[in-house]
């Protein structure tokens, strides 16, 4: 399996009605809350916990390519991996992919900023936060270059 192919979670979805557009497609705007759903899961796993309040980041950037239609009756595959995780920030990279033959729906990727919700203020990733993540994605994850 290539690297492109290892996902750290894989959850099922099934779309709902509300989900949909006029044409019976998932409307764009929900794949953000999918995106949301796949942290959700990979927090439940990673933590073994359903807290989501007590997530020490908060969502600074969000990329979206859509590759294809996505109808209310396929279930949806997401598929989340951490990215990198430099000094403030950490990045996943996603899939939401068709359960049935895997057709590319979306791929997406979101940066997320340790934060201080009390100070209001992003805060340096503890050393206890990189070594966990870097244990449950089984490998070092390198700092992101900007340009």
């Amino acid at each position: 399996m290539s690297d492109a192919d290892r996902w750290t979670i894989v959850a099922p979805l099934k779309p709902r009605f509300r989900d949909t557009d006029a044409m019976g497609h998932i409307n764009n705007a929900v794949y953000v809350t999918y995106l949301e759903v796949a942290r959700q899961e990979y927090w439940r796993a990673f933590k073994h916990d359903d807290n989501y309040r007590v997530v020490p980041f908060i969502l600074a950037h969000v990329d979206i390519d859509f590759r294809s239609e996505a109808l209310m009756h396929e279930t949806l595959e997401l598929c989340i991996r951490c990215s990198f995780i430099g000094t403030k920030s950490f990045g996943f990279d996603y899939a939401i992919r068709t359960e049935k033959d895997r057709r590319l729906v979306a791929s997406a990727r979101t940066v997320q900023v340790f934060y201080d919700y009390a100070a209001k203020r992003s805060t340096p990733c503890p050393p206890e936060f990189r070594d966990s993540l870097e244990r449950f994605e089984g490998r070092a994850l390198t700092r992101e270059v900007r340009s």
